[in-house]
C-alpha cells in the first residue's frame, strides 16, 4: 500500500479508471484518493466509485496531495496551472495526461523545480487493459519514474520513453484501439458476408482478436511465429494471409500509426501556439482540445 496521497484534477472517466485501478490493485485505499472537478457530479461519481473524497478547489487538492494527476482537457490546462502554481513545490509530483501538452509548457507554468511526468494513456485503461507511455521532466527522479510506472500498471502496462517518442506512443497505442475496432468490424463484415448472423460474427471477431492478443502477451513469442503455427501449407489461413498481403493490410496499418503520430505532433505544436494566443487574449481556445480519448 502506497503512503502517498494521490489527487486528480479532473474527475472524468480516465481519472476514475486510474482511481479504481489503484484501489483494486491495493496500491491505495479510498481514503488516500482525492478529486476536484468543475463538474460537481463528476467529482461525486469519482468519490462514490473509488471511495475517495472531493476537494473544494484545485489549489486545496494540490496542498493536500503528494502526487497530482492533471486529468483535464488540454484547453483547460493553462487556467489550472495558473491556479495551482502557489502550491507547486518540489515535494509534489505532477503527472499530466493532457494530450499534446509538452513538459516544457508545464514547467514554464509551474516552475523549473516542479517534478513533472507526462503520460499518454489509452481508453482500454477504463477496463484495466491500458497501454501507456510516459516521460520525465528534468526535475523528476528515478523514484518518480518507478512510482508512475507502478501507478499506471494498475490499469494496464506502462513504458518509459523519451518525450520525442510520445507522439509515436499516441499513434500506436493512443489511436490504436480505433484501428483494432475497425479490424473487428471488418472481420465481422466478412463473417456476415459468408452467412453468419451479425451478433455471432461480431462476438467471434472480438473474441478472436482478444484471444490472439492474449497469446502474444502470454507466450512472449513474436506474432510472426504464432501466425506460422496456424498457417498450414495449402490451407485456409495461408489463402487468407495472401489476400491480406495483396490488399496491403500490413502497409495500411503501418501507415495509420505513422499518420496518427505525425498528426499528434502537429496538434501539439498548434496547441501550444493556440494556448499562447489564448493567454495573450485572456481566453482558452478549443484548438488545444487534443485528448480525443477522454470524456
Amino acid at each position: 500500500m502506497l503512503e502517498q496521497r494521490i489527487g486528480f484534477i479532473g474527475a472524468g472517466q480516465m481519472a476514475t479508471a486510474l482511481g479504481q485501478g489503484l484501489v483494486k490493485a491495493e496500491l491505495a485505499g479510498g481514503q488516500r484518493l482525492l478529486a476536484a472537478d468543475v463538474d460537481a457530479g463528476a467529482a461525486s461519481r469519482f468519490a462514490q466509485t473509488t471511495g475517495g473524497s472531493v476537494a473544494e478547489t484545485n489549489l486545496e487538492l494540490v496542498r493536500r496531495c503528494d502526487v497530482v494527476f492533471l486529468a483535464v482537457k488540454p484547453q483547460q490546462v493553462a487556467a489550472v496551472l495558473a491556479e495551482i502554481r502557489p502550491a507547486a513545490t518540489p515535494e509534489r509530483l505532477f503527472v499530466s495526461i493532457a494530450a499534446g501538452i509538452p513538459i516544457a509548457r508545464l514547467a514554464g507554468a509551474l516552475g523549473s523545480q516542479a517534478r513533472l511526468v507526462r503520460v499518454m494513456p489509452n481508453t482500454p485503461c477504463l477496463i484495466g487493459r491500458g497501454a501507456c507511455g510516459f516521460c520525465l521532466g528534468q526535475a523528476a527522479t528515478p523514484a518518480d519514474a518507478e512510482l508512475v510506472e507502478r501507478l499506471l500498471s494498475a490499469v494496464g502496462i506502462a513504458f518509459r520513453v523519451e518525450e520525442k517518442l510520445i507522439d509515436a506512443v499516441t499513434g500506436l497505442s493512443g489511436s490504436g484501439p480505433a484501428f483494432v475496432y475497425t479490424i473487428i468490424e471488418a472481420l465481422s463484415d466478412g463473417g456476415v458476408r459468408m452467412g453468419l448472423p451479425r451478433s455471432i460474427a461480431t462476438l467471434l471477431a472480438a473474441q478472436t482478436v482478444a484471444g490472439a492478443a492474449e497469446m502474444v502477451l502470454a507466450t512472449g513469442e513474436h506474432p510472426g511465429v504464432l501466425k506460422d503455427r496456424v498457417t498450414s501449407p495449402g490451407g485456409t489461413t495461408i489463402a487468407g494471409i495472401q489476400a491480406l498481403e495483396e490488399r496491403g493490410l500490413r502497409a495500411a496499418l503501418m501507415a495509420a500509426v505513422e499518420a496518427a503520430a505525425r498528426r499528434s505532433s502537429e496538434l501539439g505544436q498548434s496547441g501550444s501556439a493556440a494556448a499562447s494566443r489564448a493567454s495573450r487574449h485572456g481566453r482558452q481556445d478549443d484548438e488545444t482540445d487534443l485528448f480525443e480519448e477522454e470524456d
